[in-house]
């Protein structure tokens, strides 16, 4: 019995990758930073939808962060669905594109708010 307690796998060294809907204390920390500033990052977008460049919003502004938040609706449900393993690991790397995605969508709506040339 021996023998099978050091199986390889085919792989370099012993196989300690976490079985399916497990994670590392490394994953979890980089989902909370990458989570986390994503979060910041809508939030300041959708509150200067409504604040800048001034009083009343204009109707283009509050339409971007409709749509940034309908892109996040979409991820929030992805990640609801991987915490709950209904996913696989893989799709992690869909969900963090997603994210990147949306960053890049609220700059260049800050861009456009605060009117960059």
């Amino acid at each position: 019995m021996d023998e099978f307690s050091t199986r390889t796998y085919g792989t370099s060294g012993l196989d300690n990758r976490p079985l399916f809907g497990e994670t590392s204390a490394r994953d979890r920390i980089i989902n909370m930073v990458v989570g986390g500033f994503t979060s910041v990052v809508v939030l300041v977008t959708v509150i200067g939808s409504f604040v800048f460049p001034s009083m009343p919003p204009r109707p283009l502004n509050i339409f971007f962060a409709v749509c940034i938040l309908l892109a996040c609706g979409s991820t929030i449900v992805l990640i609801f669905w991987y915490r709950q393993g209904d996913l696989e690991p893989k799709f992690r790397k869909l969900i963090y594109y997603m994210l990147a995605t949306i960053v890049l969508l609220c700059l260049c709506a800050n861009l456009y708010f605060f009117d960059v040339r």
